[in-house]
């Protein structure tokens, strides 16, 4: 019994130095400043809240069935050849008078805004773990984008801090490359210990209104929750980006799950020409805090949306859906709705003024390939 007690000991230990000092972790925020900070969102005990009620408690019975499915397998969670890429290089988002962006899958994105240089939730690391070793790797094995071949990164745009949209390894590479950084409240804290200059970080609260280098930036809100420990859940906030000039209009909804803020952004900003939704490591369980693919659909036409890039697929495997559930769900939800649904290749330049182009079905043949292996009525499981 004694020796059991110094195995715990140090194993709590271990866990604590690890917590402590371990960078990729990220740091600890300061509530006093955030208590100060936070006038918009709803910031209660240390602890910022949604809008509306979530609940994120999940049964224990339940979440042993989930996990249970993790391990037995069933649908297609993941493809079984990477997933193919466009080539792409960084000149062909350089036209000055052009609104262009690029997915890499997930959410990760660039964009060029009339020669503006920008990044959105920019996780190109190939797992989701702050331990490179742990988690499943990206589909399509690597990004088809060289960091290393980047000059300048006008702005980088983040929606909150969790391992797959705020990545430890990423921001490294990226950061004496970019010119500023625009955060929720509290992520700062985890860029400083980075050895990012706090002079280049600006955090927003929501429904922060602000201009940057002639454009109109809005922090808006999401519904969805933070953290990247075992004790700081809630620490930081959360947010969507609105990006818009006099003659266009970007919406990026970060995570979410579908709630009437969706609605609220319509009417105070809208419409929007393109916008960046969510549709991706969905489930019943967990659908306040990631919208199902009809809600996405729901939530574009809320917000005025004239197009939509499906995000937060195609990377990564967080849920028991299968690969491409998620964009042939959106796309079938979207049929009748007056809403155009884009559906680049990983890679691929997408420009605004192309707003005629069709876009091939890119998954298809991967997707008979791994379908014949499995029981049909597992796939949308």
């Amino acid at each position: 019994m004694t020796t059991l007690f110094w195995v715990l000991g140090i194993l709590i230990a271990f866990a604590l130095l690890v917590i402590r000092f371990y960078r990729p972790l990220g740091a600890k925020n300061n509530p006093s400043v955030l208590d100060k900070a936070a006038k918009q969102s709803i910031y209660k005990n240390g602890r910022f809240e949604n809008q509306i009620e979530t609940n994120m408690h999940i049964p224990f019975v339940a979440m042993m069935g989930v996990l249970w499915q993790f391990m037995v397998g069933g649908a297609a969670r993941r493809p079984k050849h990477p997933l193919p890429t466009a080539s792409f290089h960084t000149d062909q988002l350089t036209k000055p008078n052009e609104i262009s962006f690029v997915w890499f899958g997930h959410s990760a994105l660039m964009m060029n805004w009339r020669g503006k240089l920008i990044l959105l939730d920019p996780m190109f690391g190939n797992t989701l773990s702050p331990f490179p070793w742990l988690g499943g790797n990206r589909y399509s094995g690597k990004t088809p984008l060289n960091i290393e071949e980047l000059s300048i990164i006008d702005a980088v745009f983040l929606s909150h801090d969790h391992y797959d949209h705020l990545d430890f390894g990423s921001i490294q590479r990226l950061k004496n490359k970019v010119k500023h950084f625009f955060v929720p409240l509290g992520v700062s804290a985890h860029l400083q210990r980075w050895g990012i200059d706090a002079n280049v970080i600006s955090e927003h609260d929501w429904w922060d209104e602000f201009e940057w280098e002639g454009l109109q930036i809005v922090s808006a809100p999401a519904r969805h929750f933070s953290g990247r420990t075992i004790n700081d859940r809630n620490a930081t906030l959360w947010c969507s980006w609105i990006l818009k000039d006099a003659t266009s209009r970007l919406y990026f909804s970060g995570d979410s799950g579908y709630s009437p803020h969706f609605k609220e952004i319509g009417e105070k900003y809208g419409p929007f020409d393109w916008a960046f939704m969510e549709c991706g490591q969905y489930h019943e369980l967990w659908k306040a805090i990631h919208m199902l693919p009809e809600e996405t659909v729901q939530a574009s036409i809320d917000i005025r949306a004239t197009s939509i890039l499906p995000i937060h697929w195609g990377a990564f495997t967080l849920s028991i859906h299968s690969w491409f559930d998620p964009i042939e769900r959106v796309v079938k939800a979207a049929e009748g709705k007056n809403l155009r649904v884009i559906t680049p290749m990983i890679g691929e330049v997408v420009r605004a003024n192309e707003s005629n182009k069709s876009y091939p079905i890119w998954w298809k043949t991967q997707r008979s390939s791994d379908i014949h292996t499995i029981p049909l009525g597992d796939i949308n499981q």
